[in-house]
């Protein structure tokens, strides 16, 4: 596959990252023994959007209170849950990202418990929270970063006597890995072909819903448009036909991202429409892959890690094809704004 190394990523995502489990449990339970209000999911940009599913996960797994929140908006709307008893969880590959720095500066400041997921430690991000949890390498981060992300907010469910599943739930986990090597080689001829076709188009729709909206719109933003420069809109299945519905013509490219969880049905009827329309409905479907090992019951919640690397296939063949390097930037920390 291009630009993938097997290896490395069950040695970073299959090893290291699962290796992480006990570090990680130890920070979860040193907080649930201590007590706590609420949870608050925190970042900019690509890592609030990695947040958005783990806020859908808590909101319809367990009682706990969750907020998923924009942290430079975070710091100017004096939102009233966050206290002293809040936890709070930031993430930045980087660890410099200014607006999550600062926003970990805030909420330390009211007292709030605070995690980051970082690559390195020693970076702005890792020596501002009380517990720093470090992937050691920017290589594959995200991917780490959803796994990390799984154990923390399972493990909190757990402690909250929601999830008595956890220990079989965490096993799974890392099988998850070679699950994601497989499908990647089931998919990556489409990601390829899909690329080829839609090298020169200059618009997409893209469509999902519940755990998997946040990477609807962090692949149309982050992705498409910052790595790209393609225009792209990200529709949650929801509210599809409350709007952007009447923009779909038959050469409009939807791109449907179907998901296991309880929002499946949401984003059919999106696709019953659109394959009415369009000539161009391209769907990723995570049901489409076998995952071995994992069982049914859990792969709802997998389906997050899964269609995130799957995407990425995607993104390596839009860069060949259009010869735009993914790490090339007009203003993106090139100038002050």
């Amino acid at each position: 596959m291009l630009k993938f190394d097997t290896e490395l990523f069950l040695q970073l995502v299959g090893k290291e990252a699962i290796a992480k489990r006990e570090e990680i449990e130890k920070v979860v339970d040193g907080i649930s023994a201590k007590g706590f209000k609420n949870i608050f999911l925190i970042g900019s940009g690509g890592t609030i959007a990695m947040m958005y599913p783990y806020e859908y996960i808590l909101k319809s797994n367990s009682t706990l209170e969750v907020h998923a929140e924009i942290a430079a908006e975070l710091m100017v709307m004096n939102n009233r849950h966050l206290t002293k008893d809040s936890v709070c969880i930031f993430a930045s590959v980087t660890g410099t990202t200014k607006e999550t720095v600062a926003a970990a500066e805030f909420c330390k400041s009211k007292g709030a418990t605070t995690i980051g997921l970082v690559a390195e430690q020693g970076t702005p991000l890792a020596e501002a929270v009380d517990y720093c949890i470090s992937t050691g390498h920017e290589k594959h981060s995200f991917d780490t970063f959803f796994i990390h992300l799984q154990l923390l907010t399972f493990r909190f469910i757990h402690n909250n006597d929601e999830f008595p599943q956890y220990d079989q739930f965490a096993k799974e986990i890392s099988l998850l890995p070679q699950g994601i090597v497989d499908a990647l080689e089931q998919f990556d001829s489409q990601a390829e072909q899909f690329a080829i076709k839609h090298k020169n188009t200059d618009y997409h729709m893209l469509v999902g819903a519940g755990n998997l909206w946040g990477n609807t719109y962090s692949y149309a933003m982050c992705i498409l448009e910052e790595m790209q420069w393609i225009k792209s809109k990200s529709i949650h299945a929801a509210e599809f036909f409350h709007g952007t519905l009447e923009l779909v013509e038959e050469d409009t490219s939807v791109i449907l991202f179907k998901g296991e969880d309880e929002t499946r049905p949401l984003v059919e009827r999106v696709e019953r429409f659109a394959e009415n329309i369009t000539n161009e409905l391209f769907i990723i479907d995570t049901k489409d892959y076998r995952l071995e090992g994992v069982s049914d019951e859990f792969r709802k919640h997998f389906a997050v890690c899964l269609n995130w690397a799957l995407t990425g296939r995607i993104s390596v063949y839009l860069e060949r094809e259009r010869n735009h390097p993914l790490e090339t930037r007009r203003y993106y920390r090139k100038m002050a704004y």
